[in-house]
């Protein structure tokens, strides 16, 4: 545990600095401007590590032989830092903090934050839906059945290789929703992140509302602190009994939602259904179109003000 937070304590600190050499400009957010305070509320405070403890934890995380569960993020953002940059960093942090940091590098780091981009875009190809149209064919081969892309009859047909080059975590432009409250996929690598467990989920140490903020990370909505499974117990004569009322069947239940002080634990896996992205060829033309995709919901849910549509 405390490895891993000694992870999330220098993380936010180098999401520029891998970006801008040795710069610190887009620290403070998460760190405050004299590095002050605890990163999300969990890290240690950098001001009070010595020179030599910074330089010896990015150096670590550079070489992969520091930190705890997450350290695969941390070496990603520091890899292209060369020894001099590293120092430069702990100097700018010891010897004041990122208030000297230029405002124009400053808001050029905070910027791919802030970008939304759509990966629909350019993938309803014309040519390929045209290709891949099977009823306007008189005959289909068996390696047009399915989407591999080759013979049926073959067991051993192996995926095209995936390059795993997402930006780290802080460093990626956030993804548009594939549709109206879909479960926003994952921009940055996942590296070191991954598998979640019963006693490790590093999504919540940025996602958690009262972080998000600080780290520019899209916060968990509501709908993921409410409980929406009645209330049930079996009664004294064996009927079954939901929200304190018997019911015979299910179109007698009534949702409510239970809103709760703590994330619900049905939607504490992230990963099942937010999934981390790659650059790749579609292998089917899509002429899906996302109604009502504009505005705010592009980026944000509001599920848990929908979610019982069509109930009532």
């Amino acid at each position: 545990m405390v490895k891993a937070i000694k992870v999330v304590a220098i993380g936010s600190l180098l999401a520029a600095s891998a970006l801008y050499g040795a710069s610190t400009a887009a620290c403070a957010g998460c760190h405050g401007q004299h590095f002050e305070k605890k990163a999300l509320g969990v890290s240690k405070v950098v001001k009070d590590m010595s020179k030599d403890d910074i330089i010896k934890a990015l150096k670590g995380y550079k070489a992969g032989t520091y930190g705890g569960a997450q350290k695969g993020v941390m070496k990603g953002q520091v890899a292209a830092l060369s020894d001099k940059d590293i120092e430069e960093i702990a100097n700018i942090i010891k010897g004041g903090g990122a208030k000297d940091a230029p405002a124009k590098e400053s808001a050029k780091a905070s910027a791919p934050a802030q970008k939304v981009v759509n990966i629909n875009a350019g993938v309803d190809d014309p040519n390929l839906i045209k290709k891949q149209d099977l009823g306007a064919k008189k005959e289909v081969s068996e390696t047009e059945l399915g989407l591999r892309r080759d013979s049926v009859f073959k067991d051993d047909v192996t995926p095209p290789p995936v390059k795993e080059d997402r930006p780290a975590p802080g460093a990626a432009p956030k993804f548009e929703r594939s549709y109206v409250n879909a479960p926003p996929l994952i921009p940055h690598s996942v590296e070191g992140l991954l598998p979640i467990t019963r006693k490790n989920n590093a999504c919540l140490g940025c996602h958690m509302p009262d972080k998000a903020k600080a780290s520019g990370a899209t916060p968990i909505p509501p709908s993921h602190f409410t409980d929406y499974r009645p209330k049930t117990k079996i009664g004294k004569n064996g009927e079954i009994i939901k929200e304190g009322k018997a019911v015979k069947n299910t179109s007698d239940v009534v949702m409510v939602a239970h809103k709760l002080k703590k994330l619900y634990p049905g939607r504490y896996n992230c990963s099942q259904c937010h999934v981390p992205q790659a650059n790749v060829k579609p292998l089917v033309g899509n002429t899906f179109k996302p109604d009502g995709l504009k505005g705010d919901l592009k980026v944000h849910s509001n599920l848990y003000k929908v979610i019982d549509e069509g109930v009532k």
